[in-house]
């Protein structure tokens, strides 16, 4: 039972973060589409290392708590 309450947790936690981001490039959008000169970009958001990141994050959080022993 813990072990489902802990894996809920990280997807909620997931999901929360994965929001986030969405909501933060939509916002960059709407930003340079109403902007009457559109500024240099200062850098692209790289979701692929961003969700990779997360996975070593919650892999080494898993060793942590020792679930993958």
């Amino acid at each position: 039972m813990k072990n489902k309450k802990l894996a809920a947790a990280m997807a909620a936690v997931q999901m929360y973060i994965r929001t986030q981001e969405e909501a933060a490039i939509i916002a960059l959008q709407k930003q340079a589409s109403n902007a009457a000169v559109k500024p240099a970009p200062v850098g692209q958001i790289n979701l692929w290392g961003l969700s990779g990141r997360q996975a070593i994050m919650n892999a080494n959080a898993m060793i942590r708590q020792r679930m993958l022993k």
